[in-house]
């Protein structure tokens, strides 16, 4: 079972890892324990119509750009998806797999940027792994959101 919720908490965090505003956004760091492939209602950070949105609002995307991402984040949500339904998997290897699919789409969204929007995104990446060094020690999300600097 502990491993089960520690296994969601990682797949939350690496897709949450794509928007760390959004915690910020909607206040709610609940929504962050529940996999991939969950409700559009209930866990809205999920949704890469809705992370594209605020990424381009974030980041200031040309339409290009808006839509090369758009198809990054639909296709990690399927990679992801599968892998969360694929019960012949380890949840070693399963997070193992999940943290690979996330680090790609990174890669492949950090490439689609400007040297300005790469400054950007590296910002929003390091205070995301600072707000995931919190959470992964047990301590709750300041309000939800990461820690200020």
């Amino acid at each position: 079972m502990v491993k089960h919720v520690f296994l969601a908490l990682v797949v939350a965090g690496l897709l949450y890892t794509v928007n760390p505003a959004a915690a910020q956004d909607d206040g709610n760091a609940d929504q962050q324990s529940a996999p991939a492939g969950v409700p559009e209602h209930r866990h809205r950070h999920f949704d890469p119509t809705k992370r594209t949105e605020m990424l381009t609002k974030q980041l200031k995307l040309n339409s290009d750009q808006q839509t090369k991402v758009l198809d990054i984040l639909k296709s990690e949500q399927s990679q992801m998806g599968s892998l969360h339904s694929d019960t012949s998997t380890s949840p070693d290897d399963r997070r193992s797999k999940m943290m690979e699919i996330h680090k790609f789409s990174n890669d492949q969204i950090r490439a689609l940027l400007d040297s300005n929007q790469q400054k950007k995104w590296d910002e929003m990446q390091s205070r995301h792994e600072q707000w995931q060094g919190h959470y992964g020690e047990g301590q709750a999300p300041n309000g939800g959101g990461a820690p200020q600097q």
